[in-house]
């Protein structure tokens, strides 16, 4: 097992670690051996802009139906089609 000697500085700011990281190799710091799963829940995921086109008549009943739920209609949007998308999935599998 390597014993790590090697302590890891406090940076000022984000480029200050950056480009620490990319002159030290990270294993003089760290003993990946020993590394632990952790698990994020708070995070959100990475989202990616598009564009849709939607019937107006529909994009109206989204609004609505968002409004009677008290919620962003694109908020809804995102959620209705996740719903969807997990419950074809299931099918599939």
């Amino acid at each position: 097992m390597k014993i790590l000697t090697k302590k890891i500085p406090k940076f000022k700011n984000s480029d200050e670690e950056v480009k620490f990281w990319d002159k030290n190799d990270g294993t003089d710091y760290f003993n990946f051996n020993q590394l632990e799963k952790v698990s994020f829940p708070n995070l959100k995921p990475t989202t990616k802009m598009i564009s849709l086109r939607l019937p107006e008549s529909l994009l109206e009943r989204l609004k609505t139906l968002a409004n009677k739920n008290d919620v962003p209609y694109q908020s809804l949007i995102k959620i209705l089609l996740a719903e969807k998308v997990n419950e074809e999935f299931k099918k599939v599998s």
